[in-house]
């Protein structure tokens, strides 16, 4: 399993390092944006757990994405003396652009594959893709997979 653990590893470096337009927005910004597009508004302390970093830090952040116009923050309709973290339109379309730029990029890539090593690669991934969307479910509910178990 070692090699395995290994090998994800490089792929997913790989694949930040090479696919991943970075102008213009950190990764904990882009990923931050991202949590907020799949999961809704979010406290700014559950939006920093979520993510990994520090309140102080998450609120700077947040301050910095709010200036640029990409989220805001609204009243929370479960206790109005808290609010909210949401992303606004400008930054959907900021996200839906990146990732057609990185769908491009991929393509690109794939079109200079021989026919063989893209027909290696559909099949790797038909495979793959199921198992690690069930380790990153099994990462955020650890409770219900052991359950499966």
């Amino acid at each position: 399993m070692d090699d395995t653990a290994e090998a994800l590893d490089e792929m997913v470096g790989l694949v930040v390092r090479h696919l991943t337009g970075r102008e213009g927005l950190s990764m904990t910004a882009l990923a931050c944006m991202s949590r907020l597009q799949h999961e809704g508004p979010l406290r700014l302390t559950t939006l920093a757990t979520a993510e990994a970093v520090s309140q102080p830090s998450m609120s700077q952040l947040v301050q910095r994405l709010e200036r640029q116009g990409l989220v805001s923050r609204i009243a929370d309709p479960e206790d109005g003396r808290a609010s909210l973290v949401a992303l606004t339109e400008p930054g959907r379309a900021l996200l839906a652009e990146r990732r057609a730029a990185r769908h491009q990029r991929l393509a690109d890539l794939l079109a200079v594959l021989p026919d063989e090593d893209a027909a290696a690669l559909r099949l790797a991934m038909t495979v793959a893709l199921p198992v690690v969307r069930r380790l990153v479910d099994a990462a955020r509910h650890p409770s219900s997979a052991a359950a499966e178990a």
